[in-house]
């Protein structure tokens, strides 16, 4: 199973690993647009005002894009380490056991606009790019990363549970994963879709599917191991709708 997460906006600073090397990062093929993405960006940053805009920061923020300029010399991190805020902190991979963390390992991934799709492991410099930028002269993202990362992704021989949101799910398609909502329910009966803590919620999953020593191939079997953790889970084909009391 492969559990694929959003990144997040916010990154651990520093890191004590070498600076980044492309080969130290899994799934090679992704080079040829990872490769031109670091130096446009190492590019863009001499440039604030553009960077400014292309990113959607303000000044504020500059240090976000000063990450940038330093990108192929500042050092590294896991990327499950690297990324933090309201999922990382819920998934909370520290705590973990040493061989929950062996798992985890082998089962996490991340969506990445800048790296297409990084391992747990990978080695990765902290940085400042969202799916919706757009890199001046680079175009969409979406339309840069799809036919190389659908792919790649494509080729996984295990089950995908993708929980990645909207705008990075649209960076590359993954056929048969398995989808999740999160929805909250009134007393009523109705239902809506959680927002605030959905990242939350998420991270939670993510975690007990990371660590569980099941191999579910399978939506039902996704639906099994939440089910049997407590979860209120509905199934419909590869979607799973996760319920919480609102």
């Amino acid at each position: 199973m492969l559990v694929l997460l959003p990144p997040s906006e916010t990154k651990l600073a520093g890191g004590d690993g070498p600076p980044l090397d492309l080969a130290a990062l899994s799934h090679p093929a992704l080079d040829a647009v990872r490769k031109p993405l670091l130096d446009e960006l190492v590019e863009l940053a001499a440039d604030p005002p553009a960077a400014r805009a292309a990113l959607g920061v303000s000044e504020r923020q500059d240090a976000e894009i000063a990450r940038n300029a330093a990108l192929w010399t500042s050092p590294t991190l896991p990327a499950i380490t690297r990324y933090t805020g309201v999922l990382y902190d819920a998934l909370d991979v520290r705590s973990l056991t040493r061989a929950g963390r062996a798992r985890a390992d082998a089962r996490l991934a991340v969506g990445s606009a800048l790296f297409g799709l990084v391992r747990a492991g990978d080695p990765i410099p902290a940085y400042r790019l969202s799916a919706g930028s757009t890199i001046p002269g680079g175009g969409a993202l979406a339309a840069r990363w799809r036919p190389v990362l659908e792919p790649v992704l494509a080729e996984v021989d295990d089950l995908v549970v993708d929980l990645r949101s909207g705008s990075y799910a649209a960076l590359a398609r993954v056929p048969g994963a398995v989808t999740v909502n999160v929805l909250a329910e009134r007393p009523d009966g109705t239902r809506s879709v959680v927002s605030h803590h959905n990242k939350s919620h998420k991270g939670a999953l993510a975690r007990l599917l990371a660590t569980t020593r099941a191999e579910p191939s399978d939506a039902a079997g996704v639906a099994r191991i939440a089910r049997k953790a407590g979860l209120t889970v509905e199934r419909k084909a590869d979607h799973l709708d996760l319920v919480l009391p609102a």
